[in-house]
């Protein structure tokens, strides 16, 4: 691990999830920075929001819905996917990962964006 991945590491961590990342303890969190977020969600080709949809539909089809309110709730606050769009992703994942998943992803969706407006209501 060098200083100048880790710093691209937590840089595109922060782009991604759209709070500030500070560096963090244990062999976990290195290999996330460093290789995670500093190598893969940095390489050419794909956009973030192209990599956000796509593990979307990973985290739906392995039915990780803790994981995917995370997602959803950074796509929202970095305006890559809006309220119909996320709506959309979960009616269609409907036929591909199964209603019981995607319609439990659509209840994210819900709960993530009645929790986005409360917040912008204070």
């Amino acid at each position: 691990m060098t200083d100048e991945r880790r710093q691209r590491g937590l840089k595109k961590m922060t782009e991604v999830y759209g709070w500030e990342f500070k560096d963090g303890p244990g062999e976990h969190y290195a290999v996330t920075a460093d290789h995670l977020f500093a190598d893969i969600w940095s390489r050419p080709g794909l956009s973030i929001r192209d990599r956000r949809l796509l593990l979307l539909g990973a985290l739906t089809a392995q039915g990780l819905f803790d994981i995917a309110e995370i997602q959803v709730g950074a796509a929202l606050r970095n305006e890559e996917l809006d309220e119909e769009q996320l709506r959309e992703i979960a009616l269609f994942l409907c036929h591909y990962a199964g209603w019981p998943a995607g319609t439990k992803l659509d209840g994210v969706v819900g709960k993530v964006i009645a929790q986005e407006r409360k917040s912008h209501k204070q």
